[in-house]
């Protein structure tokens, strides 16, 4: 059923009832979306209507009414909503290869926020540092369709100054790191992103995160961070957040609020009292999760950060050393007590010699094809790929998942690439395909956990109401024309983990500032999106 229509000077003849009786004068817009089921945003119950949009902006948002319009989308039957806000995106080096961006354009988002703890820059490149802006720059300007944001890392800003060295920062090195967070504000970062898991990140003391986000706090910035420990000390590890917020005067956010592995997951209850605790007395925490009970990142997720002091290749050297072997495979086999081996799937190697072996394998089923013990199969492959190597945990609980998708204070994020070759033979999280339309479907359509605007209202205003973004997350007059246009009934995410390379479907059409970048499901050829600066921006 064909949606999209183009005219020249085309009247919308709807009725409108004046009190004085006299005709209305037509609106003018360059794009009129009629007769749609209106979700603005704010979490407001949906009505029938339409939008108007004039170059970038919307310039009317409401009932049905007479418009003089180039173009025009049909959108009866479908809703209408604000393009929607990923919060935790990996998304800067796959969309400088492909800028399309469709696995988040088919689930309707428009803004890809990244900077868990890495972020695009500042960084060195051939004796030339190249900042943060300049890099959000540089991928803008390569064209991308999707709009792009950043924090600063707090581990690249670390890097710059300290190196891969698990020591404290020097005075100077500190003082240096917060110039880095003052230039990257004023440059368009949101603020700063920590990822407390991975090393050099979880080399930062909490004093030194808490000078950062002062600086960070000077420009109206947040804080927002993977907690040092999802599990163990998962509350000990909240405790540091809370800390970081209060010491520094800043909003914090939990990157995908999780209870990592079995033994731990009944905390999850526990960190969720303690996070309202704090709101009540007014400290801004919120969170953000993905819609999955598998997590996924390298081997690394079970090799303590110790053995990867100095960066890859001395890690890689390190686990080589006989000395230190049995220190490492003790460290490994305890995470694996919690872990089991059989919930590793391992997805992604650096070689296809591993790749051929080992890939859609657990490690379970490795160390049996090679026979070793798990652990001592951690260690080869990972020097044998000298790579991470990436894999699936699954760690998590399916009714922890349903606990927080009904918290007020949680958004969403994929935590994964942006991809839209899928000809690729490559293996990925099914998040990356699925994550954001779960929540309408799955989770507010099919299981009825939330009503339909909230769900929609947690992925539009609510994050861009964290990120202090003014001026996008509604559909409001004067916003930027983000939107969304899609059948509630039938939007699904299809991608699972024996076949995570398919697209989401339900979305329709996509506008990004105003343009279609896709249309009846189809990609226009049009890269629209821009880098969109945090509260600090300076001219």
């Amino acid at each position: 059923m064909k949606k999209y229509y183009s005219f020249y000077s085309i009247f919308l003849l709807f009725l409108i009832v004046s009190c004085y009786n006299k005709p209305a004068e037509p609106i003018v817009a360059d794009i009129v979306i009629y007769n749609g089921t209106i979700y603005d945003g704010s979490g407001q119950k949906p009505y029938i209507g339409s939008i108007g949009i004039k170059d970038d902006r919307l310039v009317y948002v409401g009932k049905n009414t007479i418009f003089e319009s180039d173009t025009t989308i049909d959108a009866t039957d479908l809703s209408v909503s604000p393009g929607f806000i990923n919060m935790l995106s990996w998304g800067y080096g796959t969309l400088m290869e492909d800028g399309r961006a469709l696995s988040d354009l088919m689930q309707g988002v428009t803004l890809e926020i990244f900077g868990e703890g890495r972020s695009p820059g500042p960084y060195y490149e051939d004796g030339k540092l190249i900042s943060f802006g300049d890099a959000m720059s540089n991928l803008e300007q390569s064209g991308v369709s999707v709009n792009i944001a950043s924090f600063l890392g707090a581990a690249t800003t670390r890097i710059l100054e300290v190196g891969y060295e698990n020591r404290d920062a020097t005075d100077l090195e500190m003082k240096r790191m917060k110039g880095i967070v003052k230039k990257s504000m004023e440059e368009g970062a949101m603020g700063i992103g920590s990822s407390l898991i991975y090393a050099p990140g979880d080399y930062a003391s909490t004093n030194e995160l808490i000078e950062l986000s002062k600086s960070a706090s000077e420009y109206d910035g947040m804080y927002i961070s993977h907690l040092r420990n999802e599990g163990k000390t998962l509350l000990e590890a909240l405790e540091e957040l809370i800390t970081i917020a209060k010491e520094a005067d800043i909003p914090a956010e939990i990157y995908h609020l999780k209870a990592s592995r079995e033994p731990n997951w009944y905390k999850l209850d526990e960190v969720i009292k303690r996070v309202e605790e704090v709101r009540a007395e007014g400290l801004e925490i919120t969170a953000d999760i993905y819609t999955y009970n598998a997590s996924s990142t390298g081997l690394t997720g079970v090799i303590p950060t110790w053995v990867q002091e100095g960066g890859h290749n001395a890690w890689i050297e390190r686990m080589k050393d006989p000395k230190v072997r049995p220190r490492l495979l003790n460290d490994i086999r305890q995470q694996l007590s919690e872990q089991p081996p059989e919930g590793i799937l391992m997805v992604g190697f650096k070689t296809s010699e591993m790749s051929k072996k080992y890939l859609a394998k657990t490690v379970a089923e490795a160390a049996r094809m090679r026979g070793q013990s798990p652990e001592e199969a951690i260690v080869d492959m990972v020097i044998e790929d000298d790579h991470r190597i990436q894999c699936i945990y699954f760690s998590m609980s399916e009714e922890n998942i349903r606990k927080k998708i009904q918290l007020p204070w949680v958004s969403f994020c994929s935590d994964a690439g942006v991809y839209s070759d899928i000809s690729k033979s490559f293996r990925t999280h099914p998040r990356a395909f699925g994550s954001f339309i779960r929540v309408l479907g799955k989770y507010s359509r099919d299981e009825n956990l939330f009503p339909l605007e909230e769900g929609i209202r947690r992925l539009t205003s609510y994050p861009a109401k964290n990120l202090k973004l003014n001026d996008r997350g509604l559909l409001k007059e004067n916003y930027f024309a983000d939107v969304v246009i899609f059948n509630a009934e039938k939007v699904n995410d299809n991608a699972t983990f024996e076949e995570p390379l398919q697209f989401a479907e339900g979305v329709s059409h996509v506008l990004v500032n105003g343009v279609p970048v896709l249309l009846n499901g189809l990609h226009t050829n049009k890269f629209s999106g821009r880098f969109v600066k945090g509260p600090g921006f300076k001219k």
